[in-house]
């Protein structure tokens, strides 16, 4: 079996464990995947209308059918090209015992290129997850990169559903009631989509300041079907469900990510973010376009390939995708930092 055609390393790919990605994963649990390069969304824009009154003989009146906003937006490409030279496949692979010897060469170049297929595949989606965080943060995802001026996707969330506290407003502030902040916020999302929030998202700092509030203490449900109470703390990197407090589902939120241009490691969501998010109401869908290359003759989420340049002998690997995160219902979505 030739190990780097592009049916092998497709099948691989498509068997690889793909990295945990909260809110990926809950917000934008669609995938559509394009034939062109451009990525195409609909947006329903009709407004709450009331059926119209008349007299029963005289003609009906007309009304306009239902009206949506169709956007466009060539995403940018992500390109993650490895290189394999032959002195990587007669060095000690990660995990071989010390000294080698374990393996051979023809399996050490497998195992090398399943691990940085998998570590290709996580940058991806590690991409998605931050542009799902950008979405769902601000209402809209700002893309950069090289050879590509910055562009800002807008997907159109009112005003009112990104607030800042400030001053004596602030949680933790004497007599400031979160919970209240949380109805008020819930309210203006019914208001502007006639659903309200369920799922509340909070980074950890916000958590904080959130369950020493009186009222939180008392009212919370920590308790589930096996009768043990969930821990306080926040101990895993992702999305971890905290408890129920006033129907609202509250979950606390962490992640990194390394940005390859400048090394420096940043929170997907900025400090005292919380968010609150009409679960099955954001329609967040995962959109992909078209990859361009001569190899890749149908719609895919991830394109890989492998080429040889013969001299020096050198081995190249791949990974190609033109991903966008889509919230189709933008204001199912509200944003707040609260200290």
């Amino acid at each position: 079996m030739d190990l780097f055609t592009t049916n092998v390393l497709t099948a691989i790919v498509q068997d690889l464990r793909v990295p945990q990605t909260g809110l990926l994963d809950r917000y934008f649990t669609g995938s559509i995947v394009e034939d062109s390069e451009e990525i195409h969304f609909d947006v329903d824009t009709t407004p709450r209308r009331i059926a119209p009154f008349v007299s029963p003989l005289v003609a009906g009146q007309v009304v306009r059918s239902r009206g949506f906003q169709t956007s466009t937006f060539k995403p940018a490409y992500v390109k993650d090209k490895r290189v394999f030279t032959p002195t990587r496949a007669i060095k000690r692979v990660m995990g071989e015992k010390m000294g080698g010897g374990q393996y051979s060469p023809e399996q050490r170049m497998m195992i090398l290129v399943a691990q940085d297929l998998e570590d290709q595949l996580k940058m991806v989606r590690r991409r998605m997850e931050w542009m799902a965080a950008q979405a769902l943060y601000g209402g809209s995802i700002t893309v950069v990169g090289d050879n590509y001026p910055s562009v800002t996707v807008d997907f159109g969330r009112a005003a009112g559903h990104s607030v800042t506290l400030s001053g004596g407003t602030r949680w933790g502030q004497a007599g400031v009631k979160p919970l209240d902040n949380l109805q008020t916020w819930s309210d203006t999302m019914v208001k502007n989509t006639g659903v309200a929030i369920t799922d509340v998202v909070m980074t950890v700092d916000a958590w904080v300041i959130f369950r020493a509030d009186a009222d939180v203490k008392t009212r919370l449900d920590r308790w589930r079907g096996n009768s043990t109470m969930q821990q306080d703390a926040h101990a895993r990197e992702g999305l971890q469900f905290q408890g129920m407090v006033d129907n609202f589902a509250i979950y606390t939120y962490s992640s990194w990510y390394v940005d390859i241009a400048t090394g420096t490691e940043t929170a997907m969501l900025p400090a005292n973010t919380v968010l609150g998010l009409a679960n099955g109401f954001v329609e967040g869908v995962q959109h992909y376009g078209a990859i361009l290359d001569h190899d890749a003759l149908r719609a895919m989420e991830y394109f890989v390939k492998s080429f040889l340049d013969n001299d020096p002998s050198t081995r190249y690997l791949l990974m190609q995708s033109a991903p966008l995160t889509v919230p189709y219902r933008v204001n199912a979505t509200f944003r707040a930092t609260v200290n």
